[in-house]
């Protein structure tokens, strides 16, 4: 029985008193620090002349940002030190956010949002070890879609800064990077950390244990890559859609956004999904959801109604296929369930990176509307993916 260590008390705390905190960190990280990067990017195109390439450019440096600091923090969570993967994840979320906050061109803007970006990247693979360390093993599934939800909860906040205060991006992302430190400090203070590594003989991605279990992920991370390249197209470039193409106003679109995210804390109900449909099934509804509201958004940006029912499926969809993605991973490589996250997410993640350029070219040429047809695309062959009805 591994020993724990940095909490005094001798019972394991409610579910609730880790996932709420959990759920805080992923919402800084995930819906502020890393996709408040297209919610602004409005502001962000008139305050530093961005055009579409280079708006597209920039968030897959974010992406890129985000897999290096996965690929840190597995390493630190399979050599028994995630508490110092959750710190990293906070610590660069707002470092980043800070940066961004006081850029004075497109340069220094580009390097706030990597490093906001990267934030995320550390804090799944240290929340998946913080929830394996300290919820009750029948609670763990439950507890992980939850906590993966936060991404809908910190996009909601997000659109009501910008309904509220649209101008005042700077402040807004100031006050990123102290709720991220907030966050990581309260998670920390909630967790029952384990003093051994993630699994047998762990040592993260880079070492033997990790390294072993990319095998035994192909289809998962196929599917991810596939996934990501798909869901780019709302991430990067949904808001700007409804803006430019669409005519809509900031208030519009910063409902919108809301909705978007509200939509998301749905998906947290992942865990309960696979339980009841399998992860065949789970996988293809959720990306073929994310793919009909990709879709219906790249067909109708100027319409209020379809709008709001093509981000309100995305927002859920989304949030449900990363936590069917977790569940996949734990499901191939149970021993090693937060290296297998990190793997995969980052597979998610590099599909965005290059689906952020890729689609930002298409849109320069072919138009907004033509790239998020081609973004559903992609969501749709990822459904093919799917785990086999024979099992793995």
């Amino acid at each position: 029985m591994p020993k724990r260590s940095l909490r005094p008390d001798t019972e394991l705390p409610p579910t609730a008193a880790l996932v709420v905190p959990g759920l805080a960190v992923i919402a800084v990280t995930y819906g502020l620090a890393r996709y408040g990067y297209g919610l602004y990017l409005p502001q962000f195109r008139t305050a530093f002349g961005l055009s579409a390439g280079t708006a597209g450019a920039v968030a897959a440096g974010s992406y890129l940002g985000y897999c290096a600091a996965a690929v840190v923090a597995s390493g630190l969570v399979g050599t028994g030190r995630a508490r110092r993967a959750l710190w990293v994840a906070g610590g660069s979320a707002a470092l980043g956010s800070l940066l961004v906050a006081v850029a004075w061109n497109g340069w220094s803007l580009a390097a706030g949002a990597l490093i906001a970006g990267s934030g995320a990247g550390a804090a799944t693979p240290a929340l998946v070890a913080a929830v394996a360390g300290t919820v009750v093993l029948p609670e763990q599934a439950r507890a992980q879609g939850l906590v993966n939800s936060g991404t809908g909860a910190g996009v909601v906040v997000g659109g009501l800064l910008v309904l509220s205060i649209p101008e005042a991006w700077r402040w807004s992302w100031a006050g990123f990077a102290v709720v991220a430190l907030l966050a990581t400090a309260w998670a920390d203070r909630r967790t029952r950390w384990a003093s051994v590594p993630d699994g047998p003989g762990g040592s993260g991605l880079l070492g033997p244990e990790g390294r072993a279990q990319i095998g035994r992920l192909g289809r998962p991370l196929v599917a991810a890559l596939l996934a990501g390249a798909g869901c780019a197209g709302v991430w990067t470039f949904a808001r700007d859609l409804l803006t430019t193409d669409g005519g809509l106003s900031a208030a519009v679109t910063g409902l919108l956004w809301c909705l978007l995210g509200a939509a998301g804390l749905v998906g947290g109900l992942s865990g309960v999904l696979v339980r009841r449909v399998g992860l065949r099934a789970a996988w293809r509804g959720t990306v073929v959801a994310a793919a009909a509201g990709t879709a219906l958004l790249g067909a109708l940006p100027g319409s209020v109604v379809p709008a709001a029912l093509a981000l309100a499926c995305f927002g859920s969809a989304f949030v449900a296929l990363s936590g069917v993605l977790i569940a996949w991973g734990a499901h191939r490589t149970p021993d090693v369930a937060a290296a297998a996250a990190a793997i995969l997410f980052i597979g998610l993640t590099v599909g965005q990176a290059v689906g952020s350029v890729a689609l930002g070219l298409a849109t320069g040429a072919a138009g907004a509307p033509a790239a998020f047809l081609a973004a559903a695309a992609l969501l749709v062959v990822s459904a093919a993916a799917a785990e086999p009805r024979e099992g793995p």
